[in-house]
């Protein structure tokens, strides 16, 4: 039954090779691509079934068992995030059949972004600090094809800071690793959590933890280290954005979630009082960025960082409460800038610009485009009943609870910016006379809402079924909080 905790990487992994050597058959390529999206969302929810039900699924490698050799560890966290993953592949993969000209799809696309959800399913199920760093090489590598696609001045121009950022924070990473290996002895993340409360050198792990959460931080677009952030994943086709959006700052995200909880627990006072101080500054920072520009994809772009922001908080006041509204939210997130992106790229194509002062009265001929923007636009600032209410509902309550009012304010005030931000665009760009007559159109929305219909639905249902995910949600937060059940399930005595 362990064995099943390679699959999210493994059939992502495989298509993707076998899609390089048929690349050429343009049809073929999409018919295995669409099987393949639901086959491994069907697979990964199956596993996560299993999880659930029956705990951790670890697969010990070439039956080295843990810590010697490497692991696969599918928690429940990570099988949350997969099962999240594939989705948003699924919807990406429908999205990019209606909207990539052949250009694009002839310089491997689909083959990349296999390979792309193969490196983010790797880097939530590894259970190996220097694999974290193998499994963010991959999607890392898949990121560097997919940014360039299309090969235009802006796409350079952006993918060059994007590379060099990343060849950065790689380089940390691994190096922060190295050191960390030379005081403890292992990179197992289980026995780092054991070994780490044991070694009386604290004064060096905390400058390594620091170290490694400034890696994550830059991959996460944490302040001050999201400049690079909005313009580069603005920059390529909106399917290759939305899939960048949704999925890549998460990993860093993530894994600050899974070091800082499993890991470094043990200088809180210091590290995570660090995180929400972080927190705010994102909060503020991000909604300001989004305020500041009429280009509708930067302005979901720049509010990824705000999303971020109140991730971090949740993991800086770290109770059982505020963890279940990050983990929560995490999911929403995902989803919703998914499909945000999704909207405004299908604007974009009908107006044939992504300026919005150039924009208006579209919901006059695309009345269903314009209410599915409504709704993810409120999804996203966070009102009920929808998915980003409960999550940052969660946070707040676990802020409060802790005695951290001063997140809990700038919390407040930055959901009411990030809606100003995204209603501003379903203000001017679907109200007013309408600009183009339908025979003007640059492009049809035909083909390009099933899949933002697909997100929508999922976003509505898990503010509409609370109730019904919510346990299992808390669950999570519960074994986060104690980090012996993930020890015990890696490490058998």
């Amino acid at each position: 039954m362990s064995n099943l905790a390679i699959l999210p990487i493994l059939l992502p992994l495989l298509t993707g090779i076998m899609l390089v050597f048929i690349n050429k058959q343009k049809t073929l390529v999409k018919v295995i691509t669409g099987i393949m999206v639901f086959v491994n969302l069907a697979v990964v929810s199956w596993i996560g079934s299993v999880v659930f039900q029956e705990g951790p699924l670890v697969l010990e490698a070439g039956d080295w068992p843990a810590p010697f050799g490497i692991v696969i560890v599918a928690d429940q966290l990570a099988m949350v995030l997969v099962i999240t993953t594939n989705l948003i592949a699924v919807a990406s993969a429908f999205y990019a059949f209606r909207s990539l000209d052949e250009q694009r799809e002839r310089y491997y696309f689909y083959a990349l972004f296999q390979l792309l959800i193969a490196g983010v399913s790797g880097a939530f199920l590894t259970g190996d600090l220097f694999n974290l760093f193998v499994f963010f090489e991959v999607l890392l590598m898949a990121s560097y094809g997919l940014i360039v696609l299309g090969g235009t001045k802006e796409q350079l121009r952006e993918s060059l800071k994007y590379i060099l950022i990343n060849l950065f924070s790689s380089i940390l990473f691994v190096t922060t690793v190295a050191f960390l290996y030379s005081v403890v002895g292992t990179v197992n993340m289980a026995q780092l959590a054991e070994r780490v409360a044991d070694v009386e050198q604290q004064g060096i792990l905390t400058t390594i933890a620091i170290l490694l959460f400034l890696v994550f931080a830059t991959k996460g677009a944490l302040f001050p280290l999201y400049f690079w952030l909005p313009r580069s994943y603005s920059a390529p086709p909106t399917v290759i954005s939305a899939l960048f959006g949704a999925l890549l700052t998460k990993v860093g995200v993530y894994s600050i979630l899974r070091v800082f909880s499993l890991i470094f627990i043990y200088k809180l006072e210091f590290t995570h009082q660090f995180f929400i101080y972080m927190a705010g500054f994102t909060i503020l920072f991000g909604v300001i960025g989004a305020l500041s520009t009429n280009n509708v994809k930067l302005i979901v772009a720049y509010n990824i960082i705000p999303a971020v922001g109140f991730m971090m908080a949740g993991i800086g006041v770290f109770s059982a409460t505020a963890l279940a509204g990050t983990i929560y939210y995490l999911v929403h997130d995902m989803i919703i800038k998914a499909a945000l992106f999704f909207l405004v790229g299908t604007m974009a194509a009908i107006s044939g610009t992504y300026d919005l002062r150039k924009m208006g009265g579209l919901i006059k001929h695309h009345p269903l485009l314009g209410w599915m923007f409504f709704i993810a636009a409120l999804a996203l600032a966070g009102l009920p009943p929808f998915s980003g209410f409960i999550g940052k509902f969660l946070l707040l309550k676990g802020a409060v609870e802790e005695d951290h009012y001063g997140i809990v304010a700038v919390g407040l005030i930055g959901s009411l910016l990030i809606l100003l931000s995204i209603i501003k665009i379903f203000l001017n760009g679907f109200w007013g006379e309408a600009r183009l007559a339908p025979e003007q159109e640059k492009a049809s929305e035909n083909g390009r809402l099933f899949p933002v219909a697909l997100l929508l639905i999922f976003t509505i249902a898990l503010g509409l079924g609370a109730e019904f995910f919510y346990p299992g949600i808390q669950g999570i937060a519960d074994s986060l909080v104690d980090p012996s059940i993930y020890i015990d399930a890696v490490i058998k005595e």
